[in-house]
């Protein structure tokens, strides 16, 4: 069950980068309001925060996070910009995954 709540909190962290970097994107290439800045500043802000509750180094955390931010990514990429992801969108997320798995959840010595 640790492992399902490590994946929960890496989508949730991945989540709040994405909506952090997303409303100045809005702000700066769409011409909406620059009162957008304020939500992405606080959504950034949880997602440091986030980051700082995984259990593990950090190093580590950073590293297995890529993978998960890859798929959310894509996730984002399909939701949000309504763009289908190709047959490589998903066989990338699916190898970024599968190294998050091998970083978070491999055996480790004493």
């Amino acid at each position: 069950m640790p492992e399902l709540k490590i994946l929960g909190l890496f989508l949730v962290t991945a989540l709040a980068e994405i909506i952090g970097c997303y409303l100045p994107y809005l702000w700066l290439r769409e011409g909406k309001s620059i009162w957008l800045l304020v939500p992405a500043a606080l959504s950034l802000s949880l997602f440091a925060w986030l980051l700082s509750l995984h259990p593990t180094a950090a190093g580590r955390v950073y590293a297995a996070y890529g993978g998960v931010y890859i798929v959310m990514a894509i996730l984002w990429l399909w939701a949000v910009d309504g763009i289908r992801p190709t047959v490589w969108d998903m066989v990338g997320s699916g190898v970024a995954l599968l190294g998050m798995a091998i970083i978070m959840f491999a055996p480790r010595g004493s």
